[in-house]
Parts: C-alpha cells; structure tokens; sequence
C-alpha cells in the first residue's frame, strides 16, 4: 500500500495506492483531467475525504461515508 496525496482544484486529497503501480495512478490524473469541467464531479469532489485505488477502479469515500467506484484504466 502506497499512501500519497492528489491535488485537484485547490483541495488537497489524501490517496491510497493498493496495487502500487504508478500507471493506476497516471489513470486517475488523466481521468480527473477528463472530469475537471463535469461541474456535478467537482461538487461531489468537495466532500470527499479519501481516495482508494485498487487495481483499476478509484473508490472515492465521502465524509457521510458513502462511496463512488470510477473506472480509471
């Protein structure tokens, strides 16, 4: 496990990288580029508190505790 930390939009997010491999983690960068004018990805983005990467999903935890799976490959 790998912990790093992202930033997006002036928010700092923590980052756990199970798989430790830095091309699951090039994948979200290019896929947060993707969603950066998605204006509900950046609201939803505020809220949350922690990101998982395992294998090729990103499982973004929010602070009610809710969670959502992205397809990052």
């Amino acid at each position: 496990m790998q912990m790093i930390t992202i930033t997006f939009k002036n928010k700092i997010i923590p980052v756990l990288n199970y798989s430790q491999k830095s091309s699951h983690l090039q994948a979200l960068h290019q896929k947060l580029r993707e969603l950066e004018l998605n204006f509900e990805f950046r609201k939803k983005l505020k809220m949350i508190t922690l990101i998982e990467i395992i294998g090729d999903v990103a499982i973004f935890k929010y602070h009610d505790g809710t969670k959502l799976y992205l397809e990052v490959s």
